[in-house]
């Protein structure tokens, strides 16, 4: 099990950036894969992006291919989401969680979840 806090989340007007952190504590940070999800009102909890343990590999949902980056600095104990040309439709909050399984890309292979920090993109 690992901590997980998120932040940098607030309002961004469309076609803006923002970056999102999640830091982690409590256990060793490079031994996680690491996943970012979103939830907006009335809707499921959705897979945005995931990345390996050493930062080398990533993957992304199709709706944040190309506008969204993750990366981690795990001398840090943190992994990021750069969030470019943002859309209202990605006002939702935001949830960074851990796994031991490489590749994950549905939430339930995570095992520890942060808090979540809210995004509000305006037209």
């Amino acid at each position: 099990q690992v901590q997980l806090v998120e932040s940098g989340g607030g309002l961004v007007q469309a076609g803006g950036s923002l970056r999102i952190s999640c830091e982690a504590s409590g256990r060793s940070f490079s031994n996680y894969a690491m996943g970012w999800f979103r939830q907006a009102p009335g809707k499921e909890r959705e897979f945005v992006a995931t990345i390996n343990r050493s930062g080398g590999s990533t993957g992304y949902a199709d709706s944040v291919k190309g506008r969204f980056t993750i990366s981690r600095d795990n001398a840090k104990n943190t992994v990021y989401l750069q969030m470019n040309s943002l859309k209202p439709e990605d006002t939702a909050v935001y949830y960074c969680a851990a796994t031991l399984k490489v590749g994950a890309t549905t939430s339930t292979w995570y095992h520890s979840w942060g808090q979540g920090t809210q995004v509000t993109v305006s037209s």
